[in-house]
């Protein structure tokens, strides 16, 4: 009679199973986060270079007090709003389209920076914003510690950052403004992470199914507007004005 207990057994059956289950699963994640970051790589690119188009093809000062410019600094807003809630009745196809059009529409909106910070502050914003984020997010995925308690913390203090911005808007603080460019930064910062090891345990629930596209689409535009929030209150908050 075979023992079921037995180390030999274990190791050549149950366990190079197992081993093998293990090693697949490795595989489909790391090319799920993969798909994710050159989506999401992707698309901060796009956005970068319809911002320079814009600005050096004079488009962007044409627009400025122009009804066309809300309508530019708005339209990223609708996309967002119909990716993230209108997601589950979209095909894969719909929503990568609709992700390439938000980062291209997002490149327009963008492009106002450059009448605003010189290019050699913009550059040096970008690669530090790249090198924090690159960091942050590989603690996130690397990390054994549970963030997710730090999510409501860091939506309600995104809540809060959207408050101060729109008083901001009326009582012209600088003081007011400087607390929430360094408020802004932590926040994105700590929304890498969290939202990092969050995409990769989404994995876990979507593999094998039909949403593990769209999942991707979704991960990739977190991490898109981390990365772009991030950026730009580090730009207001280093950033060298023209």
């Amino acid at each position: 009679m075979a023992n079921w207990n037995d180390p030999n057994m274990a190791a050549s059956g149950f366990g190079a199973g197992a081993n093998a289950m293990d090693q697949a699963v490795d595989a489909g994640l790391r090319s799920y986060m993969l798909s994710v970051y050159n989506y999401m790589g992707s698309g901060v690119l796009l956005t970068g270079i319809v911002a320079m188009l814009a600005f050096n093809s004079g488009f962007t000062a044409s627009m400025i007090g122009s009804p066309l410019m809300w309508v530019v600094m708005l339209a990223p807003l609708a996309f967002v709003l119909v990716l993230s809630f209108g997601i589950n009745k979209l095909s894969t196809a719909a929503a990568q389209a609709l992700f390439w059009v938000y980062a291209a529409v997002m490149g327009l909106s963008m492009s106002t920076i450059f009448l605003a910070f010189t290019a050699t502050s913009i550059a040096t914003t970008f690669f530090a914003t790249a090198a924090a984020f690159l960091g942050l997010s590989l603690y996130g995925y690397t990390t054994k510690k549970d963030l997710s308690g730090f999510g409501t913390f860091l939506i309600m203090g995104v809540v809060g950052i959207l408050v101060a911005m729109l008083i901001n808007m009326f009582v012209q603080s600088t003081a007011l403004g400087l607390a929430i460019s360094v408020i802004g930064v932590l926040l994105f910062a700590g929304l890498t992470a969290y939202d990092t090891q969050k995409i990769k345990s989404m994995y876990f629930y979507v593999r094998g199914t039909d949403f593990v596209g769209k999942s991707v689409i979704m991960g990739a535009l977190t991490l898109y507007l981390d990365f772009v929030n991030m950026f730009t209150f580090l730009l207001n908050l280093l950033g060298s004005r023209e």
